[in-house]
């Protein structure tokens, strides 16, 4: 029996998988800030919204690029369709702090049972 073809089928499904997979994440990409303890609790029935913001303050919605002035209107209109569902604000280490506080405000005003900040793990970037 000859394997090599099936080899081969396997090998090019695993490649695609390996680019498709990191394209499939929430929001933009960027580098968050890390963090000693994070929080594990999640709640599967109720999923998070992610809201991302640039280096150079790009906001994006889960993937949709967003401005500043439709951002509060659209998080109403996500805590309405899920009232249930945290708020995830995903900032890049590199965003002004001002900034990123002030978006962090508006959202806390939305009405959201809570409003996180997304932060990589400190003992994986070797702090």
């Amino acid at each position: 029996m000859n394997v090599t073809p099936l080899v081969d089928v396997v090998l090019v499904l695993l490649i695609i998988f390996m680019v498709v997979i990191p394209q499939m994440q929430s929001g933009a990409a960027v580098s968050v800030p890390g963090a000693a303890n994070p929080d594990k609790a999640s709640d599967p029935r109720h999923p998070p919204i992610t809201l991302s913001v640039t280096k150079d303050g790009r906001m994006y919605l889960e993937k949709a690029a967003v401005d500043h002035t439709t951002l509060v209107p659209l998080l109403k209109e996500g805590h309405a369709k899920s009232p249930g569902s945290k708020l995830i604000l995903k900032g890049d280490r590199e965003a002004p702090y001002g900034m990123l506080r002030a978006i962090f405000r508006e959202c806390q005003g939305v009405g959201f049972p809570g409003v996180s900040l997304q932060v990589g793990d400190l003992r994986k970037e070797g702090a």
